[in-house]
């Protein structure tokens, strides 16, 4: 996420972080390279003006001149900043006194916006809400039809009348939600390829006759400030409540996410960082700069594996633990605990000092799915006890994988490792590692 953006930041703050002695010479150099950095990021002219004068005036202060690491006092200058920047705090969704709440999601199309309807679903189901989902794009059967696969698969009903009136379809849906005993309505709006009068109009009549608590202006995070400007321009008719940035994970340079509070005074409150109903993260100000500035975000990493976390098989892992027992079942257990917590590379970028780390590094996203067919391959026996795989069992298991002998040694290799290490570790404290996936490399 925003990798160019933070390798750039990091190198220059590296810099800065490297002078014994401050002077406004290196400060006004250091500046010249950020605001290079965040322009070339496609940060708003004026917001990049703004947020470098600001750096400026508290950097050149005498208390910042006379501390005893100067340079880690701008760099934390520029992370209050960043945050100031952001947002400050996490602004929560509206809800209604009297369910069910009502989240309106508009955009332009092709930005993801049905996609997030799910998620938001999804994000909103685990956490104890009942949501239905109600397709109002009545000009793409194919949203409509999207809207019903992503409904069924996340077990959420889904409100829709095929081709008809969507303001009169909005308002049916709510009613609908209201009889289900749903708690929350989530619509998912039509969007066209560009601004138009008709379209604006088609949502200020859905806004008047639904009467939204809250809603949402979903912005392909990958546009940069074409996504700033459309944002500002659905704020002007709508006074929509914040907005969502999708498309975080991909080649994204991150002048959107840099612009549009500063540009629409609205707040960031969700950000999508793949496709799958999970890829979906509330917005931090103070975790994203943390992030930006290759700090990392070691909050959000541990509330991805607390997600993950089966308070069953953690107690039964420790226990195995204790006797020295380490299968190629809890092995393959541990991976599945990693794939519930997200993208490889998304995890790895959370653990302070690993993002610059990870630039140039390829990180294979079928590697878990290649050492799970390995070891399905396996018979009980074998997975039991690893020990009676042969040169002639370790043929047959990469044949029935459609794998390589090479890949069944290396997994073979990784294995022997952990149990190592877990081995060294006996006799010491498991408790802090009840849960946590233990194969981090």
């Amino acid at each position: 996420m925003l990798e160019d953006l933070t390798g750039k930041l990091e190198s220059t703050l590296r810099k800065l972080r490297g002078y014994g002695k401050l002077s406004e010479k290196n400060i006004s150099d250091s500046l010249k390279e950020i605001r290079r950095a965040l322009l070339e990021a496609d940060v708003n002219y004026k917001v990049v003006k703004d947020f470098i004068q600001s750096v400026q005036e508290k950097a050149l202060g005498e208390e910042v001149i006379k501390s005893v690491t100067p340079g880690q006092f701008i760099v934390k200058i520029v992370n209050d900043e960043l945050v100031k920047l952001l947002g400050t705090s996490t602004t929560q969704l509206k809800s209604a006194g009297i369910p069910p709440s009502i989240i309106m999601v508009t955009g332009l199309q092709g930005s993801g916006k049905t996609t997030f309807c799910a998620k938001l679903a999804h994000f909103l189901q685990a956490r104890g809400r009942k949501p239905m989902l109600a397709a109002l794009d009545v000009y793409r059967p194919a949203a409509i039809q999207q809207l019903r696969v992503l409904g069924q698969g996340l077990n959420v009903p889904v409100y829709d009348e095929g081709i008809g009136d969507p303001v009169k379809i909005g308002f049916n849906a709510v009613s609908e939600a209201r009889r289900q005993l749903c708690d929350t309505i989530i619509l998912d709006t039509a969007g066209r390829l560009h601004i138009d009068e008709q379209m604006m109009r088609e949502l200020v009549n859905i806004k008047n006759r639904v009467r939204p608590h809250e809603i949402l202006f979903v912005a392909d995070g990958m546009t940069g400030q074409d996504a700033v400007n459309t944002a500002k321009e659905f704020a002007d008719r709508l006074d929509h409540g914040g907005v969502v940035l999708t498309k975080m994970d991909g080649d994204s340079r991150g002048g959107a996410a840099l612009s549009i509070r500063a540009v629409t005074g609205k707040p960031i409150k969700f950000i999508g960082t793949g496709e799958k109903p999970d890829a979906i993260e509330q917005f931090y100000p103070d975790r994203m700069a943390s992030r930006i500035l290759g700090m990392g975000d070691i909050v959000s990493f541990v509330e991805r594996a607390q997600d993950s976390y089966d308070s069953d098989k953690a107690e039964k892992m420790e226990e195995r633990l204790r006797r020295n027992e380490f299968t190629l079942e809890d092995f393959q257990d541990q991976l599945q605990q990693i794939k519930k917590m997200g993208s490889l590379e998304n995890l790895l970028g959370m653990i302070p000092g690993m993002g610059g780390q990870l630039k140039n590094a390829k990180v294979d996203p079928k590697a878990f799915t290649r050492t799970e067919a390995i070891i399905n391959s396996m018979t009980f026996q074998e997975r039991r006890q690893p020990k009676i795989l042969n040169g002639s069992r370790r043929k047959r298991i990469a044949n029935g994988s459609g794998t390589r002998v090479q890949d069944v040694n290396q997994l073979m290799k990784q294995y022997e490792q952990m149990k190592k290490m877990i081995k060294q570790m006996k006799g010491k404290s498991f408790k802090g590692l009840k849960g946590l996936p233990f194969n981090m490399a």
